[in-house]
């Protein structure tokens, strides 16, 4: 089965749907959002609700592919995560803290996904094409437990007496843990996907993820960081004080076993969206490096593309060098997310994506932002937000060190404990 690099039809239509969101509604007010952090903008929220729901998919969550209603007739190949990676790197385009508050399922969704049974997935993420946005985020990270995600301390006990797990711990950068935790008027009852141990002595073995409701009782939001970028997104800390959660709330086995099973869960999430937050990076990468070029056109620096490299001036070189970069990454993006598509195991061109996005969206727009000297270190134009949003690519979704630590033990065929 081959990679097609031909865009299907209901990709382009997309494009040409989501450039004009892009324009109107995420360009235009880059700049204001990025100066007023933390400040809703609900008319795109509700705007892209509207959308996603006409089509019957909640954002961020990949279509389920329809059968064929004549069984002669070929079968599409299954094309929902390259959709997805088409959407995101378009809405990325336009400004990528907005689009990382698209209302949908986010990475709680993924991790439904990923770790839920039928009925969970159903129950959890039907409601994204519900009458409010509705926003899901998952917690993992804490104050001890970075990139070393099995050294996470967050407890879920079993009560014995009301068969509820008990939630206690606390996690931070949480991306969009407020809108998926507070109950604002606008929103719809988000959910957070908490990973915890449910037995420490059995370390990653004992790791599980819990789906937690916003309006639970001892779960709130206790901190919103400030950042150097991506500023119209809500990065939160989220505390659980003795949180009960319902038995069924539970994706996975509450039985451990010697198996690293529910740590295989949190890695089956990130192999699926790492690629997602590649493209995400290369929308941003691609906006610095076509402003780049319409600001040399308008000096009269065309690019001579084609020509032999001593012939260029050490601007096209620089140029050329930065396309070829773009281009590069996005291929290794489009075999990761092909191979979600098509059920194969992507674990490390995941992770080769996630690292190569991260490199290049932060050159990329360092880049862009050197060779316009004074208008791009300037506020007045989006080179200098750009270069700042640029940054985060290399960091979530585990940074650019950890990363490249999983290639490397995929190439060579070591564990983690023999290759840290």
């Amino acid at each position: 089965m081959a990679i097609e690099f031909e865009a299907p039809k209901p990709i382009v239509q997309m494009q040409t749907v989501l450039k004009t969101v892009a324009e109107e509604m995420m360009r235009s007010k880059s700049r204001y959002f990025d100066e007023h952090e933390h400040e809703i903008p609900w008319d795109y929220i509700e705007f892209m609700h509207t959308a996603m729901k006409s089509m019957g998919v909640g954002a961020l969550v990949p279509r389920e592919e329809k059968k064929a209603e004549d069984p002669n007739k070929p079968k599409r190949p299954p094309i929902g995560y390259q959709l997805l990676a088409s959407q995101i790197e378009m809405l990325a385009w336009g400004d990528v803290g907005m689009y990382l508050i698209t209302p949908g399922g986010g990475l709680g969704a993924a991790a439904v996904q990923a770790a839920g049974s039928p009925e969970q997935q159903a129950k959890f993420l039907a409601r994204f094409i519900e009458d409010k946005p509705t926003f899901a985020a998952m917690c993992m990270t804490e104050a001890g437990a970075g990139s070393d995600t099995s050294a996470i301390r967050a407890r879920a006990v079993l009560d014995e007496k009301t068969h509820e797990w008990v939630l206690n711990g606390e996690k931070i950068f949480v991306t969009a843990g407020d809108k998926s935790l507070t109950e604002y008027k606008q929103l719809g009852r988000g959910f957070i996907v908490v990973w915890a141990s449910i037995d420490p002595s059995a370390g990653r073995a004992g790791m599980r993820a819990f789906v937690v409701e916003s309006g639970t009782p001892g779960v709130r939001v206790v901190k919103l960081e400030h950042k150097l970028g991506i500023r119209v997104s809500d990065t939160a800390s989220i505390s659980m004080v003795d949180a009960h959660i319902p038995f069924e709330n539970i994706l996975g086995s509450p039985t451990v076993e010697k198996t690293t099973t529910g740590f295989k869960g949190a890695m089956a999430t990130f192999d699926a969206t790492r690629p997602l937050v590649a493209i995400s990076g290369l929308g941003v990468a691609r906006a610095a490096l076509e402003f780049l070029k319409g600001k040399l056109k308008e000096n009269g620096i065309e690019i001579r593309y084609g020509l032999p490299r001593q012939k260029l001036t050490n601007i096209e070189r620089e140029v050329i060098d930065m396309d070829i970069m773009l281009k590069s990454a996005w291929l290794m993006v489009m075999k990761a997310v092909w191979m979600a598509d098509n059920k194969k195991p992507n674990a490390l061109e995941s992770s080769m994506s996630k690292v190569k996005a991260g490199d290049v969206t932060t050159r990329i727009t360092q880049k862009v932002v050197e060779i316009l000297g004074p208008l791009g270190y300037s506020r007045e134009f989006l080179a200098e937000k750009w270069f700042r949003d640029a940054k985060i690519t290399d960091i979530y979704e585990g940074t650019g060190q950890i990363n490249r630590l999983v290639v490397a033990r995929q190439i060579l065929g070591y564990s983690g404990s023999e290759l840290r």
